[in-house]
């Protein structure tokens, strides 16, 4: 096959993943495309750069131009669609941090929207600590989510204090009283919302959360509860929003409109109560297409952003105009949606688990008269053939398993076993190189491409820096970036650095669905093989673990510049963990440690074991060890 950069495209589903932010050229370049439009930056360039600056892999590159871009979109999108089906509310996007509490993160995003009112969300004290530090326009909304004590309830106070629009969310009735009782303690007129736990149940790994068995939010009786103990309290003025939420990735747009209807419902009879609401939070949801394909899977969504807000205002409309109150001004928590694409982990492979190629193999079995079942799998090899490929691989796989029973009863070499298994492999590859439908049997070669499937090693720890791939399975879109004209010819899975038999992607993204590995080029000699893990900026950056001690990765800032050679230019870089740094967040001292080693190399020079020049190189190393990045050179 005469394989072309388009074919990479589509093998790697560039097109649907990509959101226009990125694409493959025709001389095979991976390009960076931050503004999802021409304009273009070469992945190649950056490479380049990283390697001039002597970054090492793996590095977390964030595109902030992305997500500037990801942000003005979502108000556009919502802002065009108000003004096209008549809706009167306004729109109010605030940005939950926990997606990625990054400080440049935040900033950008509150800069990029300052002129809509871009607000903030925090889920617990230290973020809300966190964004009552960032100057945002008065006119900006900030939501205050999760379970919360005497502290938080008075930071939040304080920041009406400050001129904020704080809005306390109340998960439960306790937290109500606590508030009320607060503010006429301090004397501060707060502004209340209440989550509302709807019977809606939400879809995809966190349906769970949601429905009437939630953790969160009030149920109807509570509600209405909580509407008299603040009319009895002449405080029912500061009920201002209702919030719902159902998901953070929502596949299915159906499930969305109930939700919406629902709520909406709720939020109808309340202001016809006497409650002086103007705020629908419809929290998180707006899903991004890992997958992509518009499927409606997990890890995709059956519709885009433009479809998702027409069907969320419109719903919402229609209920207000048949029961003739005001529209709402809308709150939506979309960070997953603003986050995501701009940020990717680009690291190397290095290695294989794998033995090489077994073709050939055959040829070197030295036993092969003297063996029957050698004798019988070098005979189904010589003899494959189009018309016996299905019959000789099951008669392939009995063989192995005869061999096994046979070795482990010791009737069989060490050196046999090694034979048989080369010449298993070698059949298997020697089938899938020949020129079969693949449609006509995708079924078998699906059995195939598990048996031969390699394991590449990249530098990288799933647990650190991709945690929702080991924990739900979440898929990632993975690219080579390099050799984007060649075929990729291996199957291969990718296994990480760490010690842990779980450190692996698992699920990969395809065509024809989810499969267990991903095609990329057959490794060379001395050559260093770049991938990009991408869509990593919503979660992955902050999730992370400790395991092993790998720590946080390299990470460098990128924005677009029209008049610079290779039209861009590194605004930032932040260094990566060292040894030492991870060690001390555990209470280990380096100093110590150094002094330690130091002090058993000195006694070991004094009984004449080291060299005294030997030691001060082995004292010198274990320093610098210390100093280093956690990761493999």
């Amino acid at each position: 096959m005469n394989w072309k950069p388009e074919d990479s495209s589509k093998e790697y589903m560039v097109p649907h993943w990509g959101e226009d932010y990125f694409s493959i050229n025709r001389e095979g370049d991976f390009l960076v495309n931050p503004f999802a439009d021409e304009r273009s930056i070469k992945f190649k360039d950056i490479l380049e750069e990283l390697e001039d600056r002597k970054i090492a892999f793996p590095t977390v590159i964030r595109f902030h131009d992305i997500l500037i871009h990801r942000v003005r979109s979502l108000f556009k999108n919502f802002i065009q669609t108000m003004e096209k089906i008549d809706y009167k509310g306004h729109y109010r996007g605030v940005y939950p941090i926990k997606v990625n509490q990054m400080r440049e993160v935040v900033e950008e995003i509150t800069l990029a929207g300052e002129k809509y009112f871009m607000g903030l969300e925090a889920g617990s004290k230290a973020e809300l600590l966190a964004i009552l530090s960032f100057p945002l326009p008065k006119e900006s909304v900030c939501i205050l989510n999760g379970y919360k004590d005497e502290e938080y309830l008075k930071l939040a106070l304080l920041g009406r204090k400050m001129g904020r629009k704080m809005i306390i969310v109340l998960e439960k009735f306790s937290e109500l009283k606590k508030t009320v009782e607060l503010a006429k303690e301090l004397k501060i007129k707060p502004m209340i919302g209440i989550r509302a736990r709807l019977e809606t149940q939400g879809a995809g790994p966190w349906s769970e959360s949601t429905g009437p068995r939630a953790k969160f939010g009030f149920t109807p009786s509570e509600i209405l509860k909580a509407q008299d103990y603040l009319e009895e309290n002449d405080m029912l003025d500061t009920f201002r929003l209702l919030h719902f939420h159902i998901g953070s990735q929502i596949p299915n747009l159906s499930t969305m409109r109930e939700a919406a209807t629902e709520a909406t419902r709720i939020y109808s009879d309340l202001v016809k109560s006497g409650v002086n609401l103007k705020y629908l939070d419809i929290g998180g949801g707006l899903g991004v297409n890992y997958e992509g394909i518009i499927g409606g899977s997990n890890t995709s969504v059956n519709y885009r952003a433009s479809d998702y807000i027409e069907n969320l205002l419109q719903t919402i409309k229609t209920i207000c105009d048949e029961e003739e109150i005001n529209h709402p001004d809308i709150i939506s928590e979309s960070g997953r949606f603003i986050t995501a694409h701009h940020s990717c982990i680009v690291t190397e492979v290095f290695g294989t688990t794998q033995c090489a190629s077994a073709n050939g193999e055959k040829k070197k079995i030295k036993n092969a008269n003297a063996n029957p079942y050698i004798k019988e799998l070098s005979e189904l090899l010589t003899n494959l053939s189009e018309s016996n490929f299905q019959e000789s691989f099951y008669r392939s796989i009995q063989i192995k398993q005869e061999v096994l029973q046979s070795y482990k009863r010791g009737k069989l070499s060490l050196h046999e076993r090694s034979d048989v298994d080369n010449c298993y492999r070698a059949l298997l590859e020697s089938i899938e190189e020949m020129d079969i439908d693949y449609d006509d049997y995708s079924n078998f070669f699906e059995k195939i491409e598990k048996e031969i499937t390699s394991q590449y090693i990249f530098n990288l720890s799933v647990f650190q820096s991709i945690p929702d791939s080991w924990a739900i399975e979440q898929i990632l879109p993975i690219v080579p970036l390099t050799r984007l004209d060649e075929e990729p010819t291996k199957s291969v899975s990718l296994v990480d650095i760490t010690c842990d038999s779980d450190g692996k992607i698992k699920k990969y993204l395809s065509t024809d669905g989810k499969r267990e590995y991903v095609r990329l080029h057959k490794l060379q000699k001395d050559e260093n093989y770049p991938v990009g893990i991408f869509m990593t900026g919503a979660y992955q950056d902050i999730m992370g673990d400790m395991h092993n001690l790998f720590g946080r990765l390299n990470e460098v800032h990128i924005y677009f510049d029209e008049e610079d050679p290779w039209k861009f230019y590194v605004e930032e870089v932040i260094n990566g963990n060292t040894t030492g740094k991870i060690l001390s967040t555990l209470q280990y001292n380096p100093e110590t440690m150094a002094d330690r080693v130091k002090s058993v190399i000195d006694d070991q020079i004094r009984r004449g074991k080291i060299k005294p020049r030997d030691g001060v190189a082995w004292i010198d190393f274990y320093e610098s060890a210390l100093d280093s990045y956690t990761y493999l050179k």
